[in-house]
């Protein structure tokens, strides 16, 4: 663990290429703050032209030096990645960090554009997609990492049922979005293990608790002012600033010594706050046939072939 980690110990990211998902707002806004100002040549890969133009300038108002471009990406449509991927290779030679950051929570049951559950489709799913489109890029960059956001809960009360991932028996919001959440745990290692040393450093990381809205969407749409007023007063009282919340995954994507298949996050009480370090993983998510199985299973629903993109790759 590098005690009291902060953003300033950053080295200079002079020369290398960046993309962060669902950089208009919140975690993934200050991840993508923080690079563009330590040199990094950042995309802001956002579902909405308008929302990603006001991030755009506000980054470059804060950092005017910085080197930082939108792109058009909508995770929930898997021919939106496709496009993104062709257009950010064409202007690329290589991806040095992708910060797998964009997310929704607690939504109704909804469907993706390609007909997949909203919550796997984007958290899971759609980066599943957008890492192994750019693979190609990631791998011709030594020390390329895929820096993939989790979340705390899933300790507790993360499973993966592989026979129901569109939680198409019954739905539950929470439960939808912890099983997405969970299956970037399983996509970080597996990512590790498939690529280890010849490829793009698969991490984890996950916030703590930080204020954000992500959690209001579902009780928005349901026009559930109960639920609203249920998750704003904690984060009101308890959760810690946004930008500090991106910590973990820049920390992931940046720091010295960060091991492949691992999870970072803040390493106090709960995983709430705390110093930035490397933090326990549950279990279940080193079964090796479970890794395999999502991997294969989300290679069929995503439409990508990671061998393709990376023909000469042999498994460990």
């Amino acid at each position: 663990m590098a005690e009291r980690w902060t953003p300033a110990d950053i080295p200079d990211l002079t020369g290398r290429t960046a993309i962060v998902t669902g950089a208009n707002k919140n975690l993934g806004f200050h991840t993508a703050l923080e690079l563009a100002a330590h040199g990094a040549d950042v995309t802001l890969a956002c579902r909405r032209r308008d929302r990603g133009e006001r991030a755009l300038a506000e980054i470059r108002r804060r950092a005017p030096d910085a080197s930082v471009r939108l792109g058009l990406l909508d995770l929930a449509d898997l021919s939106s990645v496709e496009r993104f991927a062709k257009e950010y290779a064409a202007d690329n030679a290589g991806l040095d960090i992708l910060i797998n950051n964009a997310g929704v929570l607690g939504v109704p049951r909804l469907l993706t554009a390609d007909g997949h559950e909203m919550q796997f489709g984007v958290n899971y799913l759609g980066h599943f997609a957008l890492t192994g489109r750019l693979l190609p890029l990631l791998r011709a960059r030594s020390g390329a990492r895929v820096v993939s956001l989790s979340t705390w809960v899933v300790k507790m009360m993360g499973k993966i049922d592989l026979d129901d991932l569109q939680s198409e028996r019954a739905y539950d919001k929470f439960n939808a979005y912890n099983q997405a959440k969970l299956a970037n745990l399983v996509f970080t290692r597996e990512l590790a293990r498939r690529y280890a040393g010849h490829g793009p450093a698969g991490v984890a990381a996950h916030p703590g608790f930080a204020a954000s809205d992500l959690q209001y969407t579902g009780p928005r749409m349901e026009g559930s002012r109960f639920q609203e007023a249920f998750f704003k007063i904690p984060t009101r009282l308890f959760a810690k600033p946004t930008a500090m919340g991106a910590w973990p995954s820049l920390y992931a994507a940046c720091a010295p010594g960060v091991e492949p298949g691992a999870c970072y996050a803040p390493t106090g009480f709960g995983e709430i706050w705390g110093p930035i370090g490397r933090v326990k993983t549950p279990a279940k998510i080193t079964d090796p046939e479970l890794g395999r199985r999502l991997w294969d299973i989300s290679e069929r629903l995503a439409g990508v072939s990671y061998e393709a993109a990376a023909p000469e790759t042999k498994e460990g």
